[in-house]
């Protein structure tokens, strides 16, 4: 009687030949799918690294950033799914904003005075209502950059869920740390109540968006068209996401992997004729590796309530 045998195989797998198996194992799937470039990787590691500082911050000063970030990419980050998705649309936002400004020429001088940016006061004179509304879009859009001007995610501008869910997988993490001390383990659910109830009372740049809209009011074609010629892409998204009443970085999204056939109807709220559309069409065919999609864009995932 013949022995069986058995396939020598490797049991069990390291974590690293698992994750390149699994990486294979796709790739083998879907060959002709795009991938990832490196740089859209890094980018989008960096706004994840930045975020989770950022909220560990919050949760509790002592934390040490450096041994949680590096034990988080060692072992996989507990939260990759829920920030997979926010990270890519910052990241390729970023990336379509610096392209612009390298690739493009200057925007050209709007002989409309309707077009031009209005949103500019007279030295000494006092913001409008329009003005200060658009003033607090630029802040909110500041506040999605690093002290070194790196992209990053304002956490006033994720949503709810993803933010409790990064707290709490944070707060796991610290609880392994200062088990011990009953203390500090017994604060550390009055922290995630604490950082959870000053989240909900942020406004981020979803919520500066819909009131700059507001505040335009039959004005907004003009001032989308106005943000389009001075390649202005944040004011558009934020315009476009408070038309469809979507949040930022949905709105961003989907404006970034829509074909460009499909950019009048995704923009139809805002009135603007194919002449104004095309300075943004051409830049955006211009983005290195975009992920283009033919879907519909009322088809794509809300990421929660717009903040």
């Amino acid at each position: 009687m013949s022995e069986s045998v058995s396939s020598p195989g490797i049991d069990p797998p390291s974590p690293t030949l698992s994750a390149r198996l699994h990486e294979l194992a796709d790739y083998f799937a879907a060959p002709a799918a795009g991938r990832l470039t490196e740089e859209q990787r890094a980018l989008s590691l960096g706004i994840a690294r930045r975020l989770v500082v950022d909220v560990a911050a919050r949760l509790d000063p002592q934390i040490d950033p450096a041994g949680l970030w590096g034990e988080w990419l060692r072992g996989g980050l507990p939260c990759a799914a829920r920030l997979a998705g926010i990270c890519f649309a910052r990241s390729e936002e970023h990336r379509w904003r610096e392209q612009s400004a390298q690739r493009s020429s200057p925007p050209p001088v709007l002989s409309e005075p309707a077009a031009s940016n209005a949103e500019a006061p007279t030295v000494g004179e006092p913001l409008s209502e329009v003005g200060r509304a658009y003033l607090a879009l630029q802040i909110a859009d500041r506040r999605r950059f690093d002290a070194l001007g790196h992209p990053a995610l304002a956490v006033a501008d994720i949503d709810e869920e993803i933010f409790r869910a990064l707290l709490l997988d944070i707060a796991a993490w610290r609880l392994a740390e200062v088990s011990k001390d009953g203390k500090r383990a017994s604060e550390l659910g009055e922290a995630v109540r604490a950082a959870t109830e000053r989240h909900a009372q942020e406004a981020g740049i979803t919520r500066a968006g819909a009131a700059y809209s507001d505040a335009l009011g039959a004005a907004r074609p003009d001032a989308a068209a106005a943000a389009i010629a001075r390649h202005d892409w944040p004011t558009l998204i934020a315009l476009a996401a408070a038309s469809h009443r979507r949040a930022y970085d949905d709105m961003a999204v989907a404006l970034m992997t829509t074909e460009t056939a499909a950019l009048p109807s995704l923009l139809a709220p805002l009135r603007l004729d194919h002449a104004a559309l095309a300075p943004l069409e051409a830049s955006l065919a211009m983005l290195p590796a975009r992920a283009v999609s033919a879907a519909d864009y009322g088809n794509y995932p809300a990421s929660g309530q717009a903040r």
